[in-house]
């Protein structure tokens, strides 16, 4: 015997709760929807198992934080899903996928048919012994996905901590570096090794065999950006290891690690280590049934694969990225939230909903930095700002546009109008003006009219003014100083201020 359901979501991390969120908004009917997770828990924020689950103090724990508290909506909890009438199956594992079929398999040999499924089975990490590093698996190694990994991390700090020991950090990435400023916050001395000559922010996975092949991340952080967070992280007590590899592992009697060694066959103590070099998207259940892309599942513009009763969102995902023309992949909890929501509203409203056209979105918090980042980063990069003053930035500028933005301790409005500028893409005819304006640049262009469609809309207004009166035509112009002269002058105080701040 099996269950049957309209729609089935096979995933319960964080997509998985902000598409039940969008049924719900939409009046779906009770008992048409079901959620299939392999954990134990509801669908919650998987940022905060970074962030504040792993704080000294005041801690996040669940329920704090489930979907979709992330964005100011309520919080869901597993009362919530069976007041809406949705179906939550936890601690179920599915084994096999027919779509053509319409069924899932799960371990316990279940069968549960769907006339619609969403896939959001997110991604995993990528272990060790994926690499061929013998003595990968011990107590003390930890990786960082979910809930229990999370708990399994925090056991081994207050171990490590209680004999005043130290931690290795595998990876320079996202997960590696909001890793080792927690440690230092939990007063564990930190060494961080990575391959590369700097630490890296990764927009994307590695498609991996059996070794990393850094050579195939897209970096976020150029050396100058680096260069002022290594800074930072060293004057906290990290140590990095730059420019090598971890080749394996001593352990005890009791198995567990006790020194991490190099590829140079140097050796680092450690009590505890922490394990970031990226993740793998979980697409293992459809291969050869739908058409994979770049490592993930391609999509269209409705986040519908290449069989139209099934869609997926999130990390496993491969979809047009409308505003550059090409198929990317992107591992964030931003497109995460709202592909799922794109693809229920395809789903229901599959005649009314445009085609995705999302904007690459990034952010991290540190110790008491933060960043966010938008658009692209291809071409060449402009950086402004002064560094010691804990507020600098860049722009990325590709084929005389700017494409991609970056701003370290930025206010809400600032940080507004690099959104603005990134999706607008405005032409910079001087890069060196664009330098020494610096932030100045995104905050005047939010003063102007929508640059989106500027161009189009010039070329009718210019039509229409050999229709209107003289005086009209006067007014117009007088009216067109006035603002260019207000944007001139707001660029102008801007870029003074900020230098008298920086």
């Amino acid at each position: 015997m099996g269950r049957s359901f309209q729609v089935v979501i096979l995933g319960g991390g964080t997509a998985a709760g902000y598409a039940a969120l969008e049924f719900v908004k939409n009046d779906y009917n009770h008992g048409d929807l079901c959620i299939i997770s392999e954990e134990s828990v509801a669908p919650y924020e998987r940022p905060a198992l970074s962030k504040g689950f792993l704080l000294p103090e005041g801690a996040a724990r669940l329920p704090s934080f489930h979907t979709c508290v992330g964005t100011g909506n309520e919080r869901q909890l597993t009362k919530w899903y069976k007041d809406h009438g949705i179906e939550l199956i936890l601690d179920t594992r599915v084994v096999a996928a027919d779509v053509k079929g319409h069924t899932l398999r799960t371990s316990s040999q279940e069968t549960i048919a769907f006339r619609t499924l969403i896939i959001a089975t997110g991604a995993r990490v990528l272990r060790l012994e994926e690499f061929g590093i013998t003595g990968s698996v011990a107590p003390n190694i930890c990786y960082l996905r979910s809930v229990q990994d999370a708990n399994k991390l925090v056991e081994a700090m207050a171990a490590c901590k209680s004999i005043g020991g130290s931690a290795v950090v595998i990876g320079g990435g996202y997960i590696g570096m909001e890793c080792a400023a927690a440690l230092i916050g939990n007063r564990i001395p930190v060494t961080m090794v990575f391959p590369e000559s700097h630490i890296s922010e990764y927009f994307t996975v590695p498609q991996l065999s059996v070794k990393l092949d850094w050579g195939s991340v897209a970096r976020l952080f150029t050396p100058e950006i680096a260069a002022f967070y290594e800074q930072y992280y060293e004057k906290r007590g990290v140590t990095f290891k730059k420019g090598t590899v971890m080749s394996g592992f001593e352990r005890n009697d009791q198995g567990k690690v006790e020194a991490v060694v190099l590829k140079d066959g140097s050796r680092l103590p450690a009590d505890l280590v922490v394990v970031g070099v990226g993740i793998r998207p979980n697409v293992s259940l459809f291969e050869g049934q739908l058409t994979l892309e770049k490592g993930g599942i391609k999509v269209n513009g409705k986040m519908q694969t290449s069989n139209s009763s099934v869609y997926a969102v999130g990390d496993v995902v491969s979809f047009p990225l409308r505003m550059y023309g090409e198929m990317r992949k992107l591992e964030h909890v931003d497109h995460a939230r709202k592909s799922a929501a794109h693809a229920v509203q395809a789903i229901l409203c599959p005649e009314k909903i445009e085609d995705y056209n999302y904007m690459p979105y990034f952010y991290s918090r540190v110790f008491t930095l933060s960043w966010q980042f938008f658009g692209d980063n291809v071409g060449s990069c402009i950086h402004y700002g002064v560094q010691s003053s804990g507020k600098f930035g860049a722009y990325w500028i590709n084929k005389g546009k700017l494409v991609g933005a970056f701003l370290e301790g930025g206010s809400k409005d600032e940080y507004a109008a690099l959104a603005r500028v990134a999706r607008d893409r405005p032409e910079v005819p001087d890069v060196n003006l664009l330098e020494d304006q610096g932030l100045g640049f995104a905050m005047a262009h939010t003063m102007e009219p929508d640059s989106a469609s500027s161009s189009f809309k010039g070329s009718i207004q210019a039509g229409n003014m050999l229709l209107e009166k003289p005086a009209m035509i006067v007014f117009q112009a007088a009216t067109g100083i006035a603002v260019a002269a207000a944007i001139a002058g707001f660029v102008y105080w801007y870029g003074s201020r900020r230098r008298r701040l920086l």
